[in-house]
């Protein structure tokens, strides 16, 4: 059992876990970016896509859980994030998912469960969408397909401070331009106030295994929007996770890999 990190200080300190050794390790130029991505063991492939501001490394708990599963895991370090360059234009989380089935693609990857945490989940539903074939199923954790699944009682915390203060500093640490936070906070400022934009009809298009993880005192989704999305998505299924929040997979990572094998070893 892995030790509870409520308050994110170790990780403000330390970070997450690091990742172990991986077995391909590349980047991809892709649509004017270039995207960092990681492999991990053999069998099933499972994609964990990391939320706004973080990046790959960020799953330190949740890679060694699934290796001993017996899965493949890809990660990925989304466009302009980790060590992953913006590239030209306007980000979007079209591109991001583009990217993402880029890598799939490069990869020769067999269809891949996509586990989605914020910025992560929306990418791997629009992914889902763009190319099905491509994906097996989606964990859809913790974000909104249309603004109005944001709380309108959002607090920066001290826990959601510390968490930024990490990715600050690990964004320089990664990045090939350590000095541009705010370059990519900029960028994703407009998606996280007005993005992404998805009716109830385009969801319906949805045709792989969905499943809507929610936690019960998450700091910016609303609970009646996740429920939204499960009764929308055709043939989703919805979990909550008691007594946790939008950071379960870092303060309680045992929390959050139940449901994450669960999903995974059914889809």
């Amino acid at each position: 059992m892995t030790t509870p990190d409520d308050d994110l200080t170790r990780f403000e300190a330390h970070g997450a876990p690091p990742l172990p050794l991986p077995r391909h390790e590349g980047r991809l130029l892709h649509d004017g970016a270039s995207i960092w991505h990681a492999s991990f063991g053999d069998g099933p492939p499972v994609v964990l896509l990391h939320g706004g501001y973080g990046h790959a490394g960020n799953w330190g708990h949740q890679v060694p859980v699934l290796l001993a599963a017996s899965f493949q895991v890809i990660v990925i370090d989304s466009r302009g994030h980790g060590r992953s360059t913006l590239g030209d234009g306007a980000l979007s989380y079209e591109r991001m998912a583009a990217d993402t089935l880029a890598v799939l693609d490069h990869l020769a990857s067999p269809p891949a469960t996509l586990v989605g945490w914020s910025d992560g989940a929306v990418i791997a539903l629009i992914a889902a969408l763009q190319a099905p074939a491509r994906v097996a199923g989606v964990l859809f954790f913790g974000c909104a397909m249309d603004p109005s699944g944001l709380r309108d009682d959002i607090e920066f915390t001290p826990v959601l401070q510390r968490c930024m203060r990490r990715h600050e500093f690990d964004y320089a640490a990664l990045s090939p331009t350590p000095g541009a936070f705010e370059t990519l906070r900029a960028a994703l400022q407009p998606l996280h106030q007005d993005e992404p934009h998805y009716s109830a009809g385009q969801l319906a298009r949805v045709s792989v295994p969905v499943r809507v993880v929610h936690s019960e005192h998450d700091e910016f989704i609303r609970r009646e929007h996740a429920l939204y999305l499960a009764r929308v998505i055709p043939g989703a299924t919805f979990r909550e996770l008691p007594s946790v929040g939008h950071l379960v997979p870092l303060q309680r990572p045992d929390v959050f890999d139940a449901a994450m094998l669960d999903f995974v070893n059914r889809a």
